[in-house]
């Protein structure tokens, strides 16, 4: 969504990013960057976690760490070096959030023709 005249393009914004493990995008969100490095997977307050866990089972979901899961995270950062081959991705050329974002789009789409699924 754009907000009258204001850049949510530009050198700050924050691209969110799901890759598979041969490093293609797979979903992306941008977000406006002055509002903080991910405002929208911010993590769990420590308070909230203690009160989760006091409850047990009943607290909801439990906070945990996944060191299997954690080592994925590199497809990610490689695929990000993938987008960022894209001059327009990579210098950020675009004002506009919805531009941007075509841009990520135009480069995730080169991605997966150069690697498509065998």
């Amino acid at each position: 969504m754009e907000h009258g005249n204001r850049s949510r393009g530009g050198l700050s914004t924050n691209v969110h990013l799901v890759a598979d493990r041969r490093r293609r995008p797979i979903a992306r969100l941008t977000s406006p960057g002055q509002h903080g490095d991910s405002p929208r997977f911010i993590p769990v307050k420590a308070d909230q976690a203690d009160n989760r866990r006091k409850k047990g089972s009943r607290g909801g979901r439990p906070p945990s760490f996944d060191a299997e899961r954690y080592k994925e995270r590199n497809s990610v950062e490689r695929c990000f070096n993938k987008l960022r081959q894209h001059r327009g991705v990579a210098m950020r050329y675009d004002k506009r959030d919805r531009i941007y974002q075509g841009a990520v789009d135009v480069a995730s789409i080169r991605i997966w023709l150069r690697d498509p699924v065998m």
